[in-house]
């Protein structure tokens, strides 16, 4: 339903911090965003981490923040694309039931090979370490892997959204 916040914009994750409910005020919403923003120097760690984002079309479409700071976050994935490390795919509308609608998920592996998943709903996030639940969303994350546009197909997607924001 969002950007993924390792993606989002300073001002992109302000609009959807303060769009909380109940309210934040200013002062958590800063922090919300300044702990946001500092996670995101994962996407330049040495060793590079691989990452691969597949965001449904609903995302890059409506307009968080209104359409100027859409479209900078528009901007901001095609920037962000052109990273080695980094793969973004696009799930269009009117796909009927893919894996990605039950709600949002991250698998993770770490260095030493161990898996893990990390679930965020409603604000309340939880990870995930038992083997059975963890290769289940796995799977889950390989069909939906196969069934959004491809990363050539998601960028021009994401490219004309952006211009249609600019006018």
């Amino acid at each position: 339903m969002l950007i993924p916040g390792l993606l989002q914009t300073e001002d992109y994750a302000r609009a959807v911090f303060t769009g909380h409910c109940p309210p934040l005020g200013d002062e958590a919403v800063d922090q919300q965003v300044e702990a946001r923003l500092s996670r995101q120097k994962l996407l330049d760690n040495v060793p590079m981490v691989e990452l691969s984002f597949a965001i449904g079309e609903s995302a890059v479409i409506d307009p968080i923040g209104g359409r100027d700071v859409m479209r900078v976050q528009l901007e901001q994935l095609l920037t962000l694309r052109t990273q080695r490390n980094l793969e973004i795919q696009v799930m269009p509308s009117g796909q009927g039931f893919h894996p990605g609608l039950n709600g949002a998920f991250v698998v993770l592996e770490t260095a030493e090979h161990q898996h893990a998943a990390y679930l965020e709903s409603q604000g309340v996030g939880t990870v995930v370490g038992d083997p059975d639940t963890v290769s289940g969303l796995c799977l889950r994350y390989g069909k939906l892997r196969s069934q959004p546009l491809n990363v050539e197909e998601s960028a021009r997607l994401i490219d004309r959204l952006a211009g249609e924001a600019a006018t």
